[in-house]
């Protein structure tokens, strides 16, 4: 028999990585990360009012919802298969103060809303945020004294908050403002609180990024907004900060581990996971979002193509979930396969 031994297989010992990607049924077969509707969470808006549904500019695709379409939206999220839902308020101006007291209604916007998703679709998880940020007239995420966001007095507030919204029916609190001790104070007000089974999933490595734009949109909080966050938010530039901070939460009691935003991180996210081994996820924010979405609408990328790639990334990078504005698109297409 002819010796057909090529040059390639000289040079790579016969070993061609080539041979598991000849056919769509050997690629299939050796796929090391899927994406499945297991894997997402749907940050929603929420505004006042009755049959609201009002797209947001910055973000093609997204609305703010009124309480009543928010539960129309749970359904169909729950119908697709979505495991859980993150909520974000827009209240009225006049509510908005330099404390951000109406954090502590409860019988405000956002624990209205977690009441009714969770009457009408209680097998959908409702995920909420304390930050104080919808409800200050500043636009920062505590509360500022002096010109300065003063840790201690707001990581009060926000636990007295998380007890309300887990009173309102929240499944997860995710404490988003990045104060120091909060996940701590939280895990203890809410356990005095006889909410034990609420757990906690931690925005552990929140970054002063340039990724938020379009979300202060939809929450109307950008045009508040005094200075910047860089004193309670995470340099960019700290890989090693964001790993202790994370560690601090875990020592605190978070039941998860968030990264924020998610694509410019993934070594984050991959670090979080190597290191602590918890349920990590990463928050494909708006930037991201409307990245994707304007470069899409213009024809200049795949649209479709380039979401599946981003959120399998997160996946690839050590992520049990994402939340990304694009769960629904994702689990439709996901649902035809």
């Amino acid at each position: 028999m002819q010796d057909r031994t090529h040059l390639v297989d000289d040079i790579t010992g016969h070993r061609r990585m080539r041979r598991n990607r000849k056919a769509d049924w050997t690629r299939r077969l050796v796929q090391e990360n899927r994406l499945t509707v297991d894997d997402l969470i749907w940050p929603i808006f929420i505004v006042p009012g009755s049959g609201i549904v009002d797209p947001i500019p910055a973000m093609p695709g997204v609305n703010r919802m009124s309480i009543d379409k928010a539960v129309e939206a749970a359904r169909e999220a729950a119908g697709l298969g979505i495991p859980a839902l993150a909520t974000f308020p827009n209240i009225e101006m006049e509510l908005r103060d330099e404390t951000g007291s109406n954090s502590l209604e409860a019988n405000n916007l956002i624990n209205l809303a977690t009441a009714a998703i969770k009457k009408a679709v209680p097998n959908i998880g409702v995920i909420t945020d304390v930050a104080l940020d919808p409800f200050t007239s500043h636009g920062h995420d505590g509360i500022l004294r002096g010109g300065e966001i003063v840790n201690d007095e707001t990581v009060d507030q926000v636990a007295r908050a998380a007890v309300m919204q887990a009173d309102a029916g929240a499944d997860i609190i995710a404490p988003s403002e990045m104060m120091d001790g909060r996940i701590g104070a939280i895990r203890m007000a809410l356990d005095a609180a006889g909410h034990q089974s609420v757990g906690i999933m931690s925005y552990a490595t929140k970054f002063a990024s340039a990724f938020y734009g379009p979300y202060r949109e939809a929450i109307s909080t950008g045009g508040l907004l005094k200075g910047d966050k860089k004193t309670y938010y995470i340099d960019p530039a700290n890989g090693t900060e964001a790993i202790r901070d994370a560690a601090l939460d875990v020592e605190e009691g978070a039941d998860m581990l968030m990264v924020k935003p998610g694509l410019p991180y993934l070594d984050i996210c991959w670090r979080m996971k190597e290191a602590f081994g918890l349920p990590t996820f990463a928050y494909q924010v708006s930037g991201e979002y409307t990245q994707i979405k304007a470069a899409a609408m213009n024809g200049w990328i795949d649209g479709e193509r380039a979401m599946l790639e981003t959120l399998l990334s997160f996946k690839r990078a050590g992520c049990d979930g994402v939340l990304t504005y694009f769960a629904v698109e994702v689990a439709k297409i996901l649902a035809k396969r």
